[in-house]
């Protein structure tokens, strides 16, 4: 069983309380939803993730994808992001 950790992230002068594992959803905003499924599985890897198309833009250039997996650490949480931030395919990532 793994332990769980609490940290605190501070979001713009507000706190924010995590207890680790958790469950946390990325936002990722791009313009080729394929290429976007694809770095998000090659970053997410081994972990497993579900990924959904949230939005699109008005005239379709745009697509935003929910990718939502179990991150058992901070670090985890972060390196994930970062990953994500790298890919050529990822305009904006929340």
């Amino acid at each position: 069983m793994k332990s769980k950790t609490n940290k605190t992230v501070d979001l713009t002068g507000q706190r924010l309380e995590l207890e680790y594992p958790c469950t946390w959803t990325y936002k990722i905003i791009g313009e080729d939803c394929t290429l976007l499924k694809e770095a998000i599985q090659t970053t997410c890897r081994p972990q497993e993730v579900q990924i959904s198309l949230s939005k699109s833009s008005s005239k379709g250039k745009y697509h935003c994808l929910d990718a939502t997996l179990t991150v058992d650490s901070e670090e985890m949480r972060l390196r994930i992001f970062e990953g994500l931030k790298a890919s050529p395919a990822v305009k904006i990532i929340l």
